[in-house]
């Protein structure tokens, strides 16, 4: 195939795929609407801080096991109907919870919505992995990174323009959810064939790096708290909600522009050192945010700690890569995403309650901690086990949100790369 064929091939895949990122896009917006909403909302309706981590933790539970479930769902039913299922069941839980201001009814109803989430992530993800090949999979991925930093950043802005009290926010983000099924609906492309189910085994990605699955821990533990919990230490601390969508945002937004310097940076040198290094900064801006005075000292270290917190997903995944054999990168991306939701599931409960008996300041003395502590243990881990040559490493691949499809996206698109051999 020609320079011009390969071109005009790239073109068409793309155009295919439009109605499928609008519909990514919607559906994460609406989402990240709704997380950093609920928290300040459970706040107003005099909900507690534990209670607000709980439901947190629930919605992780709910994602975990929509990861476990939904590519059943999808061999089943497949893509096309479980994404319209799901975005109906995500909607109905929002609308659910503006009848039902109850907080035995709101924790029911973050379990559905994180398994109805995680449902309409994995059959659009599904279905753009399956329109990707090997030729196209690293601009169809960046493309797509796009717009969910995107719809990450402008979900967080759209909460000051609605305001969070009153039914209205609760409206709309349902009318996110459903206006997230038009696109899908009248995509011309085809429904793809039906993927073969990943197979979760937690020993594998223990046994080929300790050091990427205790990473993925900790960051579940201080990155999902972070984004569940982060809007209630914001409030605590006197931000509005003009400055805690900020706050929410520039962490985000910092994750972005240090994935690229930091993966560069694992391609040349011990990814566990860049992992040394991005732990120590994530640690000291969370100390840095703790001791805080004035609310752009918070913003900038919103910013540092998400500079240096959320690629350490990245830097993992391609660190265990590196010693995965041919034939285990899809196994091995579907346990790390276990690994960091099952932190996911317990930081934001534990975050919370740090909050309730300690005070807000503490909450970022928790993810410190957690930071220096992974800083031992990757220490530790390189005591035990030589660098991977340079020339085997598969280059670092931005992975800016946790999803189990997105991330087998990514594992089978470094197919291309050398594997590590046996060994």
């Amino acid at each position: 195939m020609t320079a011009i064929d390969r071109a005009t091939d790239d073109v068409g895949v793309m155009r295919r795929l439009v109605a499928l990122f609008a519909s990514a896009g919607i559906l994460i917006a609406g989402n990240t609407l709704l997380v950093t909403m609920i928290a300040i909302r459970s706040r107003a309706e005099g909900y507690g801080d534990a209670y607000i981590g709980l439901i947190g933790t629930l919605y992780f539970l709910g994602y975990l096991v929509g990861a476990i479930a939904n590519p059943r769902l999808i061999q089943r039913a497949g893509h096309i109907r479980v994404f319209a299922a799901m975005a109906a069941i995500a909607a109905t839980s929002v609308l659910v919870m503006l009848l039902f201001v109850d907080p035995w009814v709101w924790m029911v109803a973050r379990v559905v919505t994180g398994f109805a989430y995680c449902g309409c992530l994995m059959s659009v993800e599904s279905w753009i992995n399956s329109t990707a090949s090997n030729e196209n999979r690293g601009r169809i991925l960046s493309t797509y990174r796009m717009v969910d930093l995107g719809a990450n950043t402008l979900g967080q802005f759209l909460l000051p323009v609605i305001g969070v009290q009153g039914f209205q926010i609760f409206v709309i983000i349902g009318m996110f959810f459903a206006l997230a099924l038009i696109p899908v609906s009248l995509s011309t492309a085809g429904n793809p064939a039906i993927p073969p189910r990943a197979r979760v085994k937690i020993g594998l990605v223990w046994t080929v790096s300790p050091a990427a699955a205790a990473t993925c821990l900790t960051i579940g533990l201080t990155n999902g708290a972070f984004r569940t919990v982060g809007p209630v230490y914001a409030q605590s601390v006197g931000l509005g909600v003009e400055d805690i969508a900020l706050f929410i945002s520039l962490w985000i937004i910092g994750g972005a522009v240090f994935q690229f310097p930091l993966g560069i940076a694992s391609d040349r040198f011990d990814r566990r050192r860049v992992m040394v290094a991005a732990s120590i900064g994530a640690g000291v801006a969370s100390l840095f945010i703790s001791q805080a005075t004035e609310s752009w000292m918070i913003l900038v270290g919103a910013f540092v700690f998400g500079g240096f917190g959320l690629p350490l997903y990245s830097l993992a995944s391609a660190h265990a890569n590196d010693h995965a054999k041919s034939g285990q990168h899809v196994d091995l991306a579907a346990g790390l995403f276990v690994f960091f939701t099952s932190g996911a599931v317990i930081g934001p409960l534990l975050a919370s309650l740090i909050i309730a008996e300690l005070g807000p300041g503490w909450f970022f003395v928790y993810t410190a901690i957690l930071h220096f502590a992974l800083i031992g243990f990757v220490l530790f881990r390189m005591l035990k086990r030589a660098p991977v040559p340079r020339e085997l490493r598969r280059p670092a691949v931005w992975l800016l949100r946790n999803s189990p499809m997105f991330n087998r996206m990514v594992a089978q698109g470094g197919r291309r790369g050398r594997d590590r051999p046996d060994g």
